[in-house]
């Protein structure tokens, strides 16, 4: 039997964790979402419709670059297993998954005058630091990919300035 390379497998390992992630967050607002959308209403009957719905489409609407950043994290894994993870394409999945990243962030910050009347109403307001503190980490990734980006755009350019010398 052969093996695979070092380098495959751990692709191969990080690409079954990417489905993994996508199919339980897919199920799992697959589910909870209709709760939410049906129990918020009426677990809070004082919170205004002006907040409630706006924030519960804007929560439900973030799944969608939440799963197009998975699927370009997928690209770029299969660019690193085709040898080209230094390529123009390779820039354009990063700056997707920073981009998918802010939106995720900015429609997370819509919600938060949901979550301040909730904590409001339930006298919890540890709940607002929670959840701008989670509103706020596809931030994090967003640099990080955009630092990614700058990185493999510069060694883009040496290469292609190496190559021109040669």
């Amino acid at each position: 039997m052969k093996s695979l390379p070092i380098k495959r497998v751990s692709t191969l390992f990080l690409k079954s964790v990417l489905i993994f992630i996508a199919l339980v967050v897919s199920v799992g607002c697959y589910f909870a979402f209709p709760n939410i959308w049906n129990g918020l209403p009426a677990e809070w009957p004082n919170i205004p419709a002006a907040l409630l719905y706006p924030g519960l489409i804007s929560f439900d609407l973030s799944l969608i670059p939440f799963l197009i950043a998975l699927y370009q994290a997928f690209r770029l894994l299969q660019f690193i297993d085709t040898n080209n993870a230094f390529s123009d394409r390779s820039i354009g999945a990063l700056r997707n998954i920073k981009y998918c990243a802010i939106s995720m962030s900015v429609l997370y910050w819509i919600t938060m005058p949901l979550m301040f009347a909730v904590a409001e109403l339930d006298d919890a307001p540890g709940l607002i630091l929670m959840w701008a503190t989670f509103a706020s980490a596809p931030l994090v990734i967003a640099t990080f990919a955009a630092v990614l980006q700058k990185l493999v755009q510069s060694a883009i350019d040496m290469k292609t300035e190496i190559d021109l010398t040669v």
